[in-house]
């Protein structure tokens, strides 16, 4: 079964990224608390949604899948992001992840979303023929940035103060 998630699954779903960090090598860059996510999510202004997998005999959490809109300046749409997919590994081959990304399809239809996007990591090929077996297209020639901590202050700091 998938559905949205509740302020209850917040737990549940700092486990799973939890999990997941660690199944990408980088469990010690997991840091979101279950307050700041129950913020992110639950909050005034959410800043992403979370649809949960549960089993259907047990009930159990097995899956999550994080995602926020965002905006294409060439079509003037508005899109998915993906930020996590996450399926435990007991319950995997399940069609769990399937159901999640059928889900978030869904929602990008009735949303009037013209793309849904994500990343995967290079060396994650299980996950990579899962995707290409949706009809997933990897686009090789892109290459994600990312600014964080020292350098990211760095250049904040030569920012020219806003004229009022």
């Amino acid at each position: 079964m998938i559905r949205e998630a509740t302020v209850h699954d917040v737990p549940e779903i700092r486990a799973m990224i939890r999990e997941l960090a660690a199944f990408e090598k980088a469990a010690g860059q997991a840091r979101a608390t279950e307050g700041q996510l129950r913020a992110a999510l639950f909050g005034e202004d959410p800043a992403a949604s979370v649809l949960i997998a549960e089993d259907d005999g047990t009930g159990g959490v097995v899956g999550f899948a994080l995602w926020f809109p965002r905006f294409s300046t060439w079509t003037g749409t508005r899109g998915m992001h993906l930020e996590d997919l996450y399926v435990r590994p007991g319950t995997r081959g399940a069609g769990h992840g399937r159901a999640l990304l059928a889900g978030l399809a869904a929602i990008c239809r009735e949303r009037g979303f013209e793309r849904f996007e994500w990343v995967v990591l290079d060396w994650n090929a299980p996950a990579i023929a899962f995707y290409e077996s949706l009809g997933a297209e990897l686009l090789k020639e892109w290459t994600v940035c990312r600014l964080t901590g020292a350098p990211l202050e760095a250049l904040a700091a030569r920012a020219v103060p806003a004229l009022g």
